[in-house]
């Protein structure tokens, strides 16, 4: 039991404006594992003004020293590896194996990108008669979202760190106690106080306090496009930047010239990574007509392999569940073929979803068309490519997406598609590629140097 009854602002555990906390429930066992502070407007404003007053200490440092704090936060982080894990599988349920790999190294690996990035950055540049700055856009609010929940930490505080940023961090309210061992990497790191600040609690309350602060100059969020549209219409308001890395519905298209068999297994077990609990992940696979029936038995094979408990985690808590059973009934309802899985429980504790694997589904249905978050794949057929090119662009979603083909045949396919990453035949994922959407999908991007920019503002003298 992790009980925590503090903010961490401007360099210091502060005791939480109210006695009221949250509690953190273990998804696999339904356990009560650990409670948090439910932060207030009151904190909001707190750790704000601790930002503001870090700002123009933090935005003057030269970017090689800010680049050796964000590569000491990198090794405190390293340090933590092990119970970065354990927390991430405490509290999200993740598999072990995973939460190690991906939870917990996928966002040290990214740390240290931006090490390096702050000290090579061309944050000044002469063109023609003038000198270009970069500098940074000033105090930012972090508002992560539970399914990644160190990786989305990082790949916003860090480039805002290498920007000459300061953050506040609002996390989500079912995966906080990853975000409490990151106040403490930053802290061990030896950041200006204020520079990084941590507030928890409920995203109506201080999610929506954070976004509308007026001393806050840009939101970056991940999370639903319906709380994204939410914050946008907030900082519209007052004409404020915003980052939003919104949700997808992808499509995996397999061409007629593809590995089948391949194309096929990967696609099945990128949708059950995370339990289907990722934002980017592959959807709907599009299947050639002559090969579909195929496919669906290469499907149904793989994804027997996925068994709840111990390949795949359970959902994170008991409202997605009931969500993602939810979506299944409605796929059985509007008509698609229901083979592999079902709403059932596969367990009789935790929030656990079987996998599941719907054919026959058409693009007018539910399940084609809406984020389900859950282990739950949907196999499309098409004719030819030009149907199976307004297939994949014929959601309001424009995240992700893959294509498996011959690599020159693939990649012209790709160029048409109205999403922001295509993998072509199992590409492997690039932390320093951009990562964020067309469409519905979001606005601006992360990772990498485009990621760096989102956090920078521009300046020209002429001389």
């Amino acid at each position: 039991m992790k009980a925590h009854d503090a903010m961490y602002i401007g360099g210091e555990w502060r005791p939480a404006s109210s006695t009221d906390t949250i509690p953190v429930v273990n998804p696999a066992d339904e356990q009560v594992i650990g409670h948090v502070p439910a932060g207030t407007a009151e904190d909001v404003d707190a750790a704000v003004r601790a930002a503001r007053a870090a700002l123009p200490g933090w935005a003057t440092t030269p970017p090689a020293e800010r680049a050796a704090r964000i590569a000491a936060l990198r090794d405190a982080l390293a340090a933590r590896a092990e119970e970065i894990a354990a927390t991430v599988t405490a509290e999200l349920g993740a598999p072990p194996q995973f939460a190690a790999a991906v939870h917990a190294g996928l966002p040290i690996a990214v740390a240290g990108t931006y090490a390096e990035l702050a000290a090579t950055h061309p944050f000044e540049e002469e063109v023609g008669n003038s000198t270009v700055y970069a500098e940074p856009v000033g105090v930012v609010a972090a508002i992560t979202p539970w399914n990644y929940p160190l990786h989305q930490i990082v790949a916003k505080v860090a480039p805002a760190l290498a920007a000459g940023c300061t953050t506040v961090l609002k996390p989500a309210e079912d995966t906080p106690l990853t975000a409490q061992l990151f106040a403490e990497a930053v802290h061990e790191a030896g950041l200006p106080a204020g520079v990084f600040n941590l507030v928890t609690g409920l995203g109506p309350v201080a999610g929506q306090a954070l976004a509308e602060h007026p001393d806050v100059d840009l939101v970056s969020f991940t999370g639903s496009t319906a709380v994204g549209r939410r914050i946008g219409a907030l900082a519209g308001g007052a004409v404020k930047r915003v980052a939003l890395e919104l949700g997808g519905k992808s499509a995996n298209v397999i061409l007629p010239s593809a590995d089948l068999p391949k194309a096929v297994a990967v696609g099945v077990a990128n949708v059950m990574s995370n339990s289907g609990q990722t934002c980017s992940a592959w959807t709907r696979m599009l299947i050639p007509a002559d090969r579909y029936e195929e496919a669906v038995a290469l499907a149904v094979e793989a994804v027997a392999k996925y068994v709840p408990g111990e390949r795949v985690g359970p959902l994170v808590n008991a409202k997605q569940r009931e969500r993602v059973r939810g979506y299944i009934e409605k796929g059985v309802e509007e008509g698609a073929r229901l083979v592999a899985g079902g709403p059932e429980a596969p367990r009789e504790t935790g929030y656990y979803v079987s996998p599941t694997v719907f054919a026959d589904v058409t693009p007018d249905m539910t399940i084609a068309q809406e984020e389900i978050f859950g282990p739950v794949v949907s196999l499309l057929k098409y004719e030819d490519e030009e149907e199976a090119l307004a297939l994949a662009n014929g959601t309001v979603y424009g995240l992700a997406g893959a294509v498996w083909g011959d690599r020159d045949e693939a990649v012209a396919f790709a160029r048409r598609m109205e999403t922001g990453q295509v993998d072509i035949n199992g590409g492997r994922f690039n932390p320093l590629a951009p990562f964020g959407g067309y469409k519905q999908s979001g606005v601006g991007r992360e990772l990498g140097a485009h990621g760096l920019a989102e956090y920078l503002q521009t300046k020209s003298l002429q001389f």
